[in-house]
């Protein structure tokens, strides 16, 4: 399969009629062109507002947050 615009991975997801009807609400009055937009800005939001990041591609794990936080500690300790 051809990776469409550098996403590889094709999620699909079952919605009822009414998660449908505010994602396309959602959607319309951001002016987002399309539902697969609009439904990966819906997921960082999410993601973000349960605390957390969205890693670029480039973003190495030691970056990303959790060894740095036990890196500082371990530090503190010395």
């Amino acid at each position: 399969m051809t990776a469409y615009r550098g996403r590889p991975e094709r999620l699909q997801i079952m919605l009822t009629e009414e998660e449908l009807a505010a994602v396309d609400d959602w959607r319309f009055k951001r002016r987002m062109p399309s539902r697969a937009a609009a439904v990966r800005e819906l997921l960082k939001r999410g993601l973000v507002a349960e605390g957390f990041n969205v890693a670029e591609k480039s973003t190495k794990s030691r970056d990303f947050g959790l060894l740095e936080e036990k890196q500082a500690k371990a530090a503190a300790k010395r």
